[in-house]
């Protein structure tokens, strides 16, 4: 399967999990805000782009890195694992 062909049932299914994710009823941890985020980015827009931020951006800084830790993992694959990851916090 290629980036440009995610299926609409996986393409809706993680439409929903990122509006689950808005009524988690206890926040994550930061290592699980990130690691949702780096598939989140990963999911919707593929590879990281743009410069990585300076050392005085620490947060966008984490974020940046957590999205390139995801580096060549197909779409599919990543709107996968964050459905995972949010159906796991659901529970």
């Amino acid at each position: 399967m290629t980036d440009s062909t995610i299926p609409a049932d996986l393409q809706a299914a993680f439409d929903a999990a990122i509006a689950q994710s808005k009524t988690l009823t206890t926040r994550p941890d930061n290592q699980t805000l990130l690691q949702l985020y780096g598939l989140y980015k990963q999911g919707s827009a593929g590879d990281v782009t743009g410069e990585r931020p300076g050392m005085t951006d620490v947060v966008a800084r984490a974020k940046w890195d957590a999205w390139e830790a995801r580096k060549g993992l197909a779409r599919a694959e990543a709107m996968q694992a964050y459905i995972d990851k949010i159906n796991t916090l659901l529970e």
